[in-house]
């Protein structure tokens, strides 16, 4: 009996900007497909073909992931997974690709002791949900970079931060006060898309699936 034949369907993916893009761009032709990270360029989509209809890479900043995702721009993604439940986009996420590990923690200069009562991060809702969690009606603050700088200057008496390797907070005398949820990359799909391109994006999860099952 022949094997079915596969409706040709373009796929369109969301990928984060940076050293992240290259990681799952490598990742995702080691799972089949004909993709390859683009030389040197100021172009936000590559375009590659073969012959089951082909691929689409966006390259998006990595908060907008979960929104090209979940509004059916993108078919499926990849985010990290601190992102993902920063965004509340209702997506599906079949995967933790393993990589791109960190954590979300709260912290404080070494020695601090008075009450918290004005925390800044760039990650607002999971702040608020974790002050709420604690019993602590502390006053939230979004920024968007140099994050710790809050807390070293006295505009917030914690922050709430992504940590990896925590050398940044050595080298200005801050220390973690708790790890608030672990974080790593994670593929995400358009639920239309699982249902409409199910001949493209199940082969792919299945793959993806057995590359990064741990070892």
């Amino acid at each position: 009996m022949s094997a079915p034949e596969v409706t040709a369907t373009r796929l369109t993916l969301a990928l984060p900007k940076g050293r992240l893009f290259s990681t799952a761009v490598d990742l995702l032709a080691e799972a089949g497909l004909e993709v390859r990270a683009p030389e040197k360029s100021r172009a936000l989509r590559h375009h590659f073909e073969d012959a089951h209809g082909g691929v689409t890479l966006l390259e998006l900043r990595n908060q907008d992931v979960p929104t090209y995702v979940d509004l059916g721009v993108a078919d499926a993604g990849i985010v990290g997974k601190d992102v993902l439940l920063e965004a509340g986009r209702d997506v599906y996420e079949p995967l933790d690709l393993g990589f791109e590990r960190c954590r979300l923690s709260l912290i404080r200069e070494r020695g601090a002791t008075s009450p918290i009562l004005r925390v800044a991060t760039k990650y607002p809702l999971l702040a608020a949900r974790y002050l709420e969690d604690r019993g602590l009606a502390a006053e939230v603050v979004k920024l968007s970079g140099n994050i710790e700088l809050a807390a070293l200057t006295g505009l917030a008496d914690a922050v709430v931060d992504i940590v990896q390797t925590g050398s940044t907070l050595v080298a200005n005398d801050l220390v973690e006060v708790e790890t608030i949820l672990h974080s790593s990359a994670r593929l995400v799909v358009n639920r239309t898309a699982l249902k409409l391109k199910r001949a493209r994006l199940r082969p792919l999860i299945q793959r993806l699936r057995e590359l990064t099952v741990p070892r």
